[in-house]
């Protein structure tokens, strides 16, 4: 099997590796407090999601122009039984 460039990591110092590590720590703690948040909006957004819905099946949106098209409850999206996530 031929080696590639790509299948090999250059050796990092012991400095460069503690600054990794710092920074891969600042980036968890920032995603862990994004996370907090997002887990707090839930009640509103599950609100907004039920007001995007009523209004796409009332009042419509707009397809083409000034066309407009109501959306019937079979094409409505079915709630996901899941929490929503925060990608990493």
């Amino acid at each position: 099997m031929t080696s590639r460039v790509q299948d090999k990591a250059p050796p990092r110092s012991e400095e460069m590796q503690q600054w990794v590590d710092e920074n891969i720590a600042e980036q968890v703690t920032r995603y862990e407090a994004i996370v907090k948040e997002m887990e707090e909006l839930e009640p509103e957004r599950v609100q907004w999601y039920r007001e995007f819905l009523e209004t796409v099946q009332t009042s419509g949106f707009n397809v083409n122009g000034d066309v407009r098209r109501k959306i019937p409850d079979e094409e409505l999206p079915i709630e996901p039984d899941r929490k929503h996530k925060v990608i990493f």
